[in-house]
């Protein structure tokens, strides 16, 4: 009997088992981390080796740089997350690991360094969406969260509204027709001389802004749950640019106010009009920009207005992190779903 037949059996076996132990990587970007997780929820350990002031000085990831360090950590992340837990190799139950999307060879790592350790330890291997752990983040933070609920997905790689009807059913009623949200911060915060990541750079300098600038997104997307983020970048861009040109002083802080205000508006409105029209009482926000504190201050406020629960990870479940990627492999276990055999290999894009 190979190892896959051998796990089909074993993963079977864990939808009855009273406690499930999941060791859970993550490495699709500049964080290796590795998390332990039981039962989906409780989170036993969740280290983070974060490479912000490697990459820092690039003004944005550098894949070949993300790769090499993931490389240089993640053996050292392993077992710090062991000893966190106060558990040992032969307490896992299953490994999960993110497969994408992200930086392929940032991916690899965490792939190759998980099957190799499922191999060893004779256990299941789980592949899990790192969309779909970001989303699970949730279930961490609200212990008693469950679908069905609408989710306001804001990350790096991805912006769109999703139906969750049940742990492992998601429905997509609307997407980004160009730059994910949590691209265009990164763009705007490189036009204004921000640091990377844009994003906690433009919030922190919008606080001392004021919202005088007009900028718009696309009007044709308005009667959608469709977004468009280009336009706003590049309105911005070009602000900056013409100034520049010119020799004229710009107050950096009301751009990045204005900015914020737009896009977090269009986010906050067109999730409040999908919590209606599909008549769902819960609204989760997931992803890195879910961090931001307007976005968070806005969905809540129309929440509030429109009889909605509205729920957002702990900040440090918003980032990247392995402990979403261990709630969600939970959940997969328990619907037979994601086992994967040695073959498995990494993606850079997945499919919503």
């Amino acid at each position: 009997m190979n190892y896959y037949e051998r796990m089909k059996e074993k993963y079977n076996n864990l939808k009855s088992k009273e406690d499930v132990i999941i060791l859970s990587i993550e490495s699709s970007c500049d964080e290796t981390s590795i998390a332990v997780v039981k039962n989906g929820r409780q989170v036993l350990s969740n280290i983070i080796a974060s490479q912000i002031e490697i990459h820092r000085r690039f003004g944005g990831v550098v894949p070949e740089v993300a790769s090499r360090n993931h490389i240089l950590a993640i053996s050292n992340v392993y077992r710090q997350a062991l000893s966190d837990a106060g558990i040992t190799k032969e307490d896992i139950d299953a490994v999960a690991v993110t497969y994408g999307a992200g930086l392929m060879g940032a991916l690899l790592v965490g792939v190759n360094f998980a099957k190799a350790l499922a191999y060893g330890l004779d256990v299941p291997l789980i592949a899990v969406s790192h969309v779909y752990g970001h989303i699970s983040a949730n279930f961490i933070s609200h212990p008693n969260l469950e679908p069905p609920f609408l989710c306001l997905m804001v990350s790096g790689g991805h912006t769109a509204i999703l139906k969750v009807t049940d742990y492992n059913k998601k429905e997509m009623l609307g997407t980004t027709i160009d730059d994910a949200v949590g691209e265009a911060f990164d763009k705007v915060a490189r036009v204004l001389s921000l640091p990377y990541p844009g994003g906690p750079e433009i919030e922190k300098l919008a606080k001392s802004g004021e919202n005088t600038y007009h900028f718009t997104v696309s009007n044709a997307l308005k009667h959608t749950l469709n977004f468009s983020f280009s336009g706003i970048k590049t309105e911005v861009v070009n602000l900056v640019h013409n100034a520049n040109q010119k020799g004229e002083e710009l107050n950096r802080a009301d751009i990045a106010c204005s900015f914020q205000e737009c896009v977090t508006d269009e986010l906050s409105q067109k999730a409040i009009t999908a919590c209606k029209s599909q008549n769902i009482k819960k609204l989760v926000v997931a992803g890195g920009v879910g961090a931001n504190s307007r976005l968070k201050e806005k969905l809540s406020s129309f929440c509030n207005e429109n009889d909605i629960e509205f729920y957002a990870p702990v900040l440090k479940y918003c980032t990247d992190n392995g402990a979403m990627i261990g709630s969600c492999a939970y959940y997969m276990m328990k619907d037979g779903l994601g086992l994967a055999n040695l073959d498995l290999t990494a993606r850079p894009n997945v499919d919503l």
